[in-house]
């Protein structure tokens, strides 16, 4: 039994789940393996004119240094993508002291940290690749690069090895990396490149780490360009809800705004204003914040008139700090309160929340009051974030309204916690005569109390994990609440994010509708929308991939980031599934006609049709919009060439959802995560689909495994109950007698 249905399910997965593309060799030529070996000075004077600085630029001036080499004539450079960041210009620095500024990202890849940059110049002195693979132990190296700025730097050693770094296969040199050095390049004696610097080792200065060159191949022959304008948005705030003030650096990822760098303002001082409508006379405003680093300051901005005028009340040096803000220097400042608060717990998430009322306000952390100020020098303005000093600092959930106090429990639930409570007050008051007690046999004692202890500390683990499953459920509940609606009604979007926010309970949803919502509102009077589908169709993809970026995944294909869609929108890279949902949806938002999911074997992709009888086309949104006819994808996508019944068919949202949850399944098997992690898919997905027979089975296999006998049961139970009548009676048979072993 177990090996026949096992075999059926895994074909079934292996069908819903999308394949990752197959890689082409990069076109780049192969460098001549009879090429002489050169000294390092014969080296550093041929390689020079190739190589660049990379200078990331924010409003202070230099936010960061690293270094690169050309590798096509006309302008194109690679590096490290984290040498690029996120949403920060960027200028390249040549040999001969002239400067370019960045165009395009030609390609970026966040798995292997590799980036490519284009310049508009022509004609540059480019450096051969090498073949990593090739590369061998104790081979003589140089790298190059900016070391702490200094650049076109050289240093000589060897290959030390290759090692496996979190999943990666890099290689190992004994050089010095410094911060500058990261991009630059490694290579051989007869000058070809082998390698990107990109670590620099923790236990020693002469050792480091560089990505293979044979993972930058791949991104040169498969690129996902955005142009210079839409990279600098990505992972920026979004200006309809947000207006920096006093410089810092702002960006969100997930639902979390950072702040880093110091803002421009005395002290560091950076605002981060919401648009939201401050409701006027009383309200309140509140926001969940983590400092990096406790001796700084960051937490909640209100009554502010958008420059320097505004309250702050923030996390700073460990103590909770009321201040007024009348200018722009210390003397006009009054701190009117500067407290410490055992509710505030350094280094960890706290929530701080503000009253504003006519007379009074009153501040808040972790739900515990700590600060009531009389002050009323300002009573109107926007409510937002602040931070000071060079901490970064993290923000979620923040909100403003009428009353954000956290509601008080049901009576009788809260009679019987209290009583709980009082008892362990009370046993807590004879904590001395018990000491007393233990004390006539402390080693004894000491055993007993590790035992307990222990229970303990399993029982609060049993907690987490009731938590945890308390909200899945929830999501479940309102996941399947959504797709009980009629098709046309199902908003498609909102349960992908609902199955994110599944595995992360931090994600706000609404924040993220309102990013999609903008850019409804971006295309909403675009005359090419209304021209009919194909026009229509031509915009999507012309908006999607060349103007804001969306790409396929290249480097890290099975992360569950790519089936995440708030990921998805924050980082425009995912799956050809979630790149899928995004079009199908946004199509459909504009009135788009004709434009649906079409559930191909191995790769997701969107059709479309010009009217009820007009041929169906492909859009190949992994591939950059990409259009493409059957006959091509069939010949891509099978082996004869030919789609299975059904597989041009639209497909429902209902399936659309499953086939991202299978994908989920797929990135944690093959990730060898524990079964506990893998179990609560399968749960969200016989939720919606109680019929699935592949997954019951998974489901029964995984629960016996955990020890979850009845839980076996149930789903063994079902199998048989849902035999088919036709089926082989030899599997019916070992069901039975496993559904009798899991009753031994």
């Amino acid at each position: 039994m177990r090996t026949v249905f096992f075999l059926l399910l895994t074909s079934l997965l292996i069908g819903q789940a999308d394949a990752a593309p197959r890689a082409k060799a990069a076109s780049n030529p192969a460098p001549k393996p009879t090429a002489p070996a050169r000294t390092a000075t014969e080296l550093a004077a041929s390689i020079r004119p190739s190589l660049v600085k990379i200078t990331q630029l924010g409003r202070e001036g230099t936010d960061g240094i690293g270094s690169g080499f050309i590798v096509s004539e006309d302008g194109l450079i690679a590096t490290n993508l984290h040498v690029i960041g996120e949403a920060r210009r960027l200028q390249v620095e040549m040999h001969d002291g002239k400067t370019h500024d960045v165009t395009v990202v030609q390609a970026s890849d966040s798995h292997h940290d590799l980036a490519l940059i284009k310049i508009d110049a022509k004609g540059l002195t480019t450096l051969p690749l090498g073949d990593s693979s090739k590369a061998r132990q104790g081979d003589p190296i140089v790298a190059m690069g900016a070391p702490e700025g200094l650049a076109f730097s050289i240093v000589q050693g060897v290959l030390s090895a290759t090692r496996d770094i979190d999943g990666l296969e890099m290689l190992q040199v004994a050089v010095p990396i410094e911060k500058g050095n990261s991009g630059g390049p490694l290579l051989d004696m007869q000058g070809n490149v082998l390698g990107l610097l990109t670590l620099k080792s923790l236990k020693t200065e002469n050792l480091g780490f560089a990505m293979p060159v044979n993972d930058l191949k791949t991104l040169i022959e498969k690129p996902n360009p955005v142009p210079m304008s839409r990279w600098l948005t990505i992972g920026a705030l979004n200006p309809k809800q947000w207006q920096t003030f006093l410089g810092a650096q702002w960006t969100q990822h997930a639902g979390v705004i950072r702040s880093e760098f110091p803002g421009a303002g005395f002290g560091g001082r950076a605002l981060c204003l919401s648009t939201q409508k401050v409701p006027e006379g009383t309200f309140e405003t509140s926001v969940t914040v983590r400092l990096d680093d406790e001796s700084g300051a960051a937490g909640l901005t209100f009554c502010s008139d958008g420059a320097e005028k505004h309250y702050g009340f923030y996390a700073s040096g460990g103590k909770l700090r009321l201040t007024r803000f009348n200018g722009p220097d210390v003397y006009s400042w009054t701190i009117l309160a500067d407290v410490p608060s055992d509710a505030y717990k350094a280094g960890e998430w706290n929530t701080l929340r503000v009253r504003v009322e006519p007379e009074r306000l009153v501040c808040f952390v972790n739900g515990k009051q700590v600060i009531e100020s009389d002050d009323t020098g300002l009573r109107s303005g926007s409510a937002g974030l602040c931070k000071f000093r060079t901490t970064v600092a993290d923000f979620r959930n923040f909100r403003v309204g009428t009353d954000l106090a956290e509601k008080p429990l049901q009576p009788e639930v809260a009679s019987q916690l209290r009583s709980k409570v009082e008892e362990y007050i009370a046993a807590a008051a004879t904590a001395d005569k018990t000491l007393d007690g233990l004390l006539e046999n402390p080693a004894a004692a000491r055993r007993v109390l590790v035992e307990q202890r222990r229970k303990l500390e399993e029982e609060a683990a049993k907690l987490r994990e009731l938590e945890h499953e308390l909200h899945r459920r929830a999501m479940t509940k309102e996941i399947l609440a959504e797709l009980a609606k009629p098709e046309p009604e199902i908003n498609l979007l909102r349960c992908a994010l609902l199955l994110a926010r599944h595995d992360n309970p931090e994600i706000d949803i609404s924040t993220y509708l309102n990013s999609f919502n903008a850019m409804v509102l971006d295309l909403k009077d675009d005359p090419e929308i209304t021209k009919g589908t194909i026009p229509a169709v031509k915009r999507l993809s012309r908006y999607l991939f060349e103007e804001n970026g969306f790409h396929g995944s290249r480097g890290d294909y099975g992360s569950r980031s790519n089936s995440y869609l708030n990921e998805v929108l924050d980082d425009r890279e995912g799956l050809p599934i979630t790149l899928s949902v995004l079009y199908v949806e946004l199509a459909s938002e504009l009135g788009v006609q004709g434009v649906f999911g079409v559930p191909l074997p191995g790769k997701f992709m969107v059709g479309y049709r010009d009217g009820p009888e007009g041929e169906l086309q492909l859009v190949d949104v992994f591939e950059h919009g990409k259009l493409v006819t059957v006959e091509q994808a069939a010949l891509d996508l099978t082996e004869d060439g030919h789609f299975p019944e059904g597989a041009l068919s639209p497909t429902t949202k209902q399936a659309i959802l499953l086939r991202m949850l299978r994908n989920l399944m797929s990135s944690v098997f093959d990730d060898s995560r524990s079964l506990r992690e893998s179990l609560p898919y399968l749960n969200l997905l016989l939720a919606i689909d109680p019929q699935s027979a592949a997954e019951r089975l998974t489901r029964a296999q995984m629960r016996q495994r955990l020890g979850e006998k009845a839980g076996a049961r149930e789903d063994v139970t079902w199998l048989i109950d849902n035999f088919p009548n036709d089926g082989p009676p030899e599997l019916m048979q070992q069901l039975d007698r496993w559904l009798q072993s899991l009753r031994e």
